[in-house]
């Protein structure tokens, strides 16, 4: 069953920053409701501390978090979006397909002419925002259709789909849960183990997890 992009939430804030290797306390800002939409668009939890992000608001993050890598500042951000969405008309501008076309060079001319203001190297922009923005694969009809986690080593292409997984991150190969697999490790199972349960190479569960608890396993 595939989960809706736009009503069905997929994860909470925390796991939606640490996938896309972001601090939380900038999405915490984007959620916040501010004119007429957040930056970043969120449903209601079915209880408090439950997953909130649909999959729209996942890509959202990571265009924006794309901008902040190229140079933004978060108020200039905030200001590009809402341009931005008033240009294509269209509260989820962030997370269509023309934001890989159209939007790069609109994102380029609001630096260049100060409608927005990005750090002194704004040549960088076009560069950064093409190279994150490769990570996303589009559906016919210009919405997000999946994600390429770049905070995971491309050993183990772990993608997030919402015809998988209900949402949650998973191995493309396999379609394996990454908290499947962190979870049986974190049992007390061995990495050697683990690989043997999923059928998995064991370079690729180090990877996984090394990539999904840093602290935890690096300690």
């Amino acid at each position: 069953m595939t989960a809706d992009i736009y009503t069905t939430p997929l994860l909470t804030a925390r796991e939606t920053a640490r996938y896309l290797g972001m601090p939380e306390s900038t999405l915490d800002n984007w959620l916040l409701p501010r004119g007429s939409a957040p930056l970043v668009h969120a449903v209601k939890p079915e209880k408090r501390g439950w997953p909130r992000v649909p999959f729209v608001g996942v890509i959202e993050a990571y265009v924006l978090r794309a901008l902040r890598d190229a140079g933004m500042t978060l108020a200039a951000i905030d200001k590009a979006a809402a341009i931005v969405r008033k240009e294509f008309d269209d509260p989820y501008a962030l997370a269509r397909r023309r934001i890989a076309t159209d939007g790069v060079n609109l994102f380029v001319k609001l630096a260049d002419e100060s409608l927005v203001r990005a750090h002194d190297e704004q040549r960088a922009i076009p560069e950064v925002l093409r190279d994150h923005l490769r990570f996303i694969e589009w559906a016919t009809d210009d919405t997000p259709a999946r994600l390429h986690l770049r905070t995971f080593p491309k050993t183990a292409d772990v993608i997030i789909d919402p015809r998988f997984g209900w949402g949650a991150p998973v191995l493309e190969s396999t379609k394996i849960r990454v908290a499947d697999i962190v979870g049986l490790w974190k049992t007390g199972e061995a990495m050697t183990d683990v690989a043997d349960e999923y059928d998995l190479d064991v370079r690729v569960v180090e990877d996984i997890i090394r990539a999904a608890t840093p602290a935890t396993a690096a300690a």
